[in-house]
């Protein structure tokens, strides 16, 4: 019967970048959602804004260029490129009307809570004064207003900037002058006013109200603000020359002049204005979105974070936990030679990943670090520990990936930063990008040689890390430090090892070991056993991956995905995808760790990866998958994976039809798996002070009776709590 199933059927497979869009919904949802914290509300809702651009900027920008040589082949779904880029804007100006209906539901409630969104029109005497003091006091001397006429062409109109279009008019005559003038990005967007301390106005209102000002001798018939999307996908010709880093500046200069993908202008705009932009920009009539309400809803993250007084209208602060035994106090080397340690972050401080190269900067016994860096905050410690650490003599190697997208230009300065400091720098390999989070440490100890090594699904990104779920392993396994070094050599020569011992690689080395699994999972069910397959990623988009889950699903196998993006697999096709059921988890944290599990006949394997199940990920990219061996930390990732499965809170399954339903909890007890996680950390903090005290009592009264005070093995009391083994 499988036989004759053609697991590539069209009616298989969702579109891509429209499963993107219901993504966003998703985030929206949370914007519309009560049962969270007001101004976290706010928040999401800005957060679908800034989604939205960079998707336009990338992935509509992708689909306009295939649209625009007619590129006849069609996706997984069977649409060409030009439909999709029309799908797309239709299902975008749904989105957008449903955001903007979210705003309006918003601002009452804000006004409520004391926090104003003025207008003009609503200020005070005072206020309004104080805005007309900015205007000529701040704003005056740095704006430049553009003529538009037969001498003075269009000006070029930046991606993502607000503007002006405006039309004038002299004395008597009728003739239409035009002109667009820029808000310089140097001036916050949100502006606090006087006499109330949460009353706001956003600066375009400031600038629309003076605007006259700029013209003298003339009369402002229309304005009205308006903001383009750009192609700002980097396409750097990678074969063509020798220095990859000059080549992604150069390209990073040529990329901010990319076409308009997107053209958003208020809806109050007039029609003359509107014809001479949508002209001068050469955009599509599908591209242009007329908005009900103010342009680029990113202010309202600037309107949550200016509020004052309202902490509990947000999310409530929590204590990471850190294990004593990664802390700067202790030799962290001596701890991972114990044992192996998981981290789950945000619920696990990031602090020990930084501490693992600290340490390693000024450990005598360190010889050599060697780190790949896909994205690092803008003041990363990991950066200037590495620093120190070749000003140390230790020999340090980092792979910067200078291609990593809208963070090229950190990395690039990054890179020489290190360089600098006496790193061997290495800039990607030609074709592929490297993705993959490992770290390694080799140290000469009294046996031999040793590795120490890091692996992680997400950045070593300080920043992010509080509110990115990730997860990460250290390790001294010797097996996986021969790989490791495998990698690094791989990556910065010529070498190809024939084999891995314990890790996985891409390009092509994890797409085989899926299959393979996939492959294990349909002949454990042939054989009268069962097969169960749990996964968690942040997308899974790779055609040929499906079609053996579908594949494995017609067997007999039970396949468990989480998916927090993108999901181009269908569920609930008959003799397809029966076994298969898909959960999405959006809440206060940004899902993005990847889990896979394998269960044939009650014996599960678990493994950790950089990787989602996306073609980009599985055959153009260095990517990593790796085991957790330990058997209590592989029982805390299939107890985390099974908290994340029966969450009952922020869950949405993917139904037949094709859409998102939230779980339906009857009288089941709430389970948001997020705020598990956080109490569990909390719980662990609470108990490791509580330890801490009592060490303390215990040293003093020890000391008072003549005794020798107590030692750090007390801190041993609980291991399992210690090293996060449990969940």
């Amino acid at each position: 019967m499988s036989d004759k199933i053609n697991y590539n059927n069209f009616d298989y497979y969702t579109n891509r970048e429209l499963s993107w869009l219901d993504f966003n919904d998703r985030v929206l949802e949370e914007a519309r959602d009560e049962s969270n914290p007001f101004l976290e509300r706010l928040s999401f809702l800005s957060i679908t804004q800034s989604n939205l651009d960079e998707f336009f900027m990338v992935r509509v920008a992708s689909l306009a260029k295939l649209a625009a040589v007619n590129y006849p082949e069609p996706e997984a779904s069977g649409m060409t490129a030009e439909e999709q880029l029309k799908a797309v804007n239709q299902k975008a100006h749904v989105q957008l009307t449903k955001q903007y209906q979210t705003l309006d539901n918003l601002l009452p409630d804000c006004e409520q809570l004391g926090i104003q969104l003025k207008t003009v029109k609503q200020l005070s005497d005072k206020q309004y004064q104080f805005i007309k003091t900015y205007f000529h006091d701040d704003l005056y001397p740095v704006l430049t207003p553009m003529a538009d006429d037969s001498s003075r062409p269009f000006p070029f109109i930046a991606n993502d900037t607000l503007n002006f279009a405006i039309q004038l008019k002299k004395g008597g005559n009728d003739e239409p002058l035009y002109a667009t003038l820029q808000i310089p990005d140097v001036f916050p967007r949100v502006l606090r006013l006087p006499d109330d301390d949460n009353a706001f106005i956003l600066i375009e209102d400031v600038v629309k109200e003076f605007v006259s000002q700029l013209f003298v001798n003339y009369k402002i018939k229309s304005s009205s603000a308006f903001r383009v999307i750009r192609d700002m996908d980097l396409d750097v010709a990678e074969e063509d020359t020798s220095d990859l880093l000059k080549e992604v500046q150069q390209q990073l200069k040529l990329r901010e002049h990319g076409d308009v993908i997107r053209l958003e202008v208020e809806s109050s705009i007039s029609k003359k204005l509107l014809k001479r932009l949508t002209t001068e920009l050469n955009v599509d009539a599908f591209a242009i979105y007329e908005v009900p309400g103010p342009l680029d809803l990113t202010f309202l993250k600037h309107v949550v974070k200016e509020t004052n007084g309202h902490d509990a209208l947000k999310y409530a602060k929590f204590k990471a936990y850190q294990p004593k035994a990664l802390s700067a106090q202790n030799n962290i080397f001596d701890a991972i030679s114990q044992h192996d340690w998981l981290m789950q972050h945000p619920y696990d401080k990031f602090d020990p990943v930084a501490e693992f190269i600290r340490q390693a900067a000024s450990d005598p016994d360190t010889l050599a670090i060697k780190m790949t860096l896909y994205r690092v905050s803008g003041d990363s410690p990991i950066i200037r520990y590495l620093g120190q650490a070749a000003q140390n003599g230790k020999q340090v190697t980092v792979l910067v990936e200078v291609k990593a997208r809208f963070d090229e230009q950190n990395n690039v300065h990054w890179a020489k930063k290190l360089e600098t400091m006496g790193c061997h720098v290495i800039y990607g390999l030609i074709g592929l990008k490297t993705h993959c989070k490992l770290s390694l440490v080799v140290r000469r100890e009294t046996d031999g040689i040793r590795r120490y090594m890091h692996m992680g699904t997400g950045n070593y990104n300080d920043a992010t890390a509080h509110f990115y779920t990730d997860m990460g392993l250290f390790t001294a396994d010797n097996d996986m430090g021969i790989d490791a070094t495998n990698i690094f050599n791989m990556l910065s020569g010529y070498s190809r090892p024939p084999f891995f011992h314990e890790l996985h690689i891409s390009p092509e080395g994890i797409r085989d070991f899926i299959d393979e699994k996939l492959d294990a999972a349909i002949q454990v069910v042939k054989d009268g056993g069962t097969a169960h397959v749990q996964m968690k990623m942040n997308s899974l988009s790779d055609q040929g991956i499906i079609a053996h889950m579908y594949r494995a699903s017609h067997a007999g196998v039970k396949i468990d995905i989480i998916v927090r993006g993108i999901c181009c697999l269908r569920t609930g096709i008959k003799d397809v995808s029966d076994n298969i059921t898909v959960h999405s988890i959006v809440g206060r944290f940004l899902e993005h760790s990847r889990i896979y599990i394998f269960d044939f006949n009650g014996e599960s394997t678990v493994y950790l990866s950089s990787a989602d199940m996306m073609t980009r990920n599985l055959n153009r990219r260095v990517e990593l998958l790796f085991p957790i061996k330990q058997p209590d930390l592989r029982d805390r990732v299939i107890a985390i994976y099974a908290i994340m499965w029966t969450d009952n809170v922020k869950t949405r399954v993917l139904t037949a039809d094709n859409t998102y339903k939230r779980v339906s909890r009857g009288g089941a007890p709430a389970n948001d798996s997020q705020a598990v996680f956080v109490a569990d950390a909390e719980k662990k903090v609470a108990f490791a002070q509580a330890r801490a005290e009592q060490n303390k009592l215990s040293s003093l009264q020890s000391a008072g009776e003549g005794q020798p005070a107590a030692t750090e093995q007390s801190d041993a009391v609980d291991p399992g709590n210690d090293n996060g083994s449990d969940a």
